[in-house]
């Protein structure tokens, strides 16, 4: 390489001085940078960086995958190297850039995780209060967003956004006479989805003691300052439930969209209605919870076949 430092590791050197001078990237996110960069010098050998091309970048890459490294680590050196080589072709006359293009192995699909009926059940179901006491407007208020999370697969994004009716500017509203609830989702989507007997009933019992919002809003579900609740309380306030009802794994509003996602899937195979429920604009997207409906009845035969052990 014409006018190069004496070695591949100064050119890494001097990248990263460029990173910390020029990008001012924080010491971490250079480490990261010089970790990669170093082992891409070490798995490339004798090799000078004007010689490695697209296929050695890619044999590379298999070698990383060959070592069971996860795919997203993968992902992350490739994009390290992408950005050394891109600054490496503004300093000499590299002839392109070999990691343009090479992508990192897909990533295996892991399953949503859902609750089972019971345990779902169980989650949303109220607490018991003590004895005499009426439940405190914070408990309905709670109850009435999880019992609505799973009764309508909604995201949390499109529970708080809900209003107490329907305006000109309104993301999402119930409308309880016709028992559904109207959201606006992901790509500015609007669905309406049904609305089951149980959280119609803790949306009552919530509106019969919610107060006038502090901040003048149309918002349905308040934070105790009385403003519209955000998708971050709303998960707060669930993992709390989900410790004090013994929930046996941490929860969060999504598993509550992909248990009502799998228990609609079970009980009717209906495939399309759930993807409309969901609001996926892909049936790709919905077709994960058939891989969960199949674990369960491959766990229901496990437990119930007499032959289904293995000795």
């Amino acid at each position: 390489m014409s006018d190069a430092p004496d070695s591949k590791l100064a050119w890494i050197d001097a990248y990263l001085a460029h990173l910390r001078g020029v990008r001012q990237l924080s010491p971490h996110t250079t480490a990261a940078y010089a970790r990669d960069l170093q082992e891409l010098a070490a798995l490339s050998g004798a090799l000078d960086w004007d010689k490695l091309d697209q296929h050695a970048i890619r044999r590379l890459t298999a070698r990383l995958h060959a070592q069971q490294l996860d795919p997203r680590s993968i992902a992350r050196k490739l994009s390290s190297w992408r950005g050394f080589f891109h600054w490496l072709g503004e300093k000499t006359p590299l002839a392109a850039n070999p990691v343009q293009g090479v992508r990192a192995p897909k990533r295996a699909k892991t399953l949503p995780r859902a609750l089972s009926v019971d345990d779902a059940v169980q989650l949303v179901a109220p607490a018991r209060p003590s004895a005499g006491a009426a439940p405190e407007p914070a408990e309905l208020c709670n109850r009435a967003m999880f019992e609505l999370l799973y009764s309508s697969g909604l995201r949390v994004s499109e529970l708080a956004g809900l209003d107490l009716t329907p305006g000109k500017d309104s993301l999402g509203w119930v409308e309880t006479g016709n028992r559904e609830v109207t959201v606006t989702g992901k790509g500015n989507k609007r669905r309406t989805v049904p609305v089951g007997q149980a959280a119609l009933d803790a949306l009552q019992a919530w509106l019969a003691v919610r107060p006038a919002p502090g901040d003048g809003s149309n918002a349905l579900f308040l934070s105790a300052r009385g403003s519209r609740v955000s998708p971050r309380v709303i998960q707060q306030r669930l993992q709390h439930h989900g410790v004090a009802q013994g929930a046996p794994v941490h929860v969060h509003p999504h598993m509550l969209r992909h248990s009502f996602a799998s228990h609609v899937l079970q009980s009717s195979g209906d495939l399309r209605a759930v993807q409309e429920m969901l609001g996926h604009s892909s049936i790709s997207s919905t077709q994960v919870y058939t891989a969960l409906d199949f674990q369960h009845l491959a766990e229901v035969y496990d437990k119930a076949h007499p032959r289904a052990k293995l000795k």
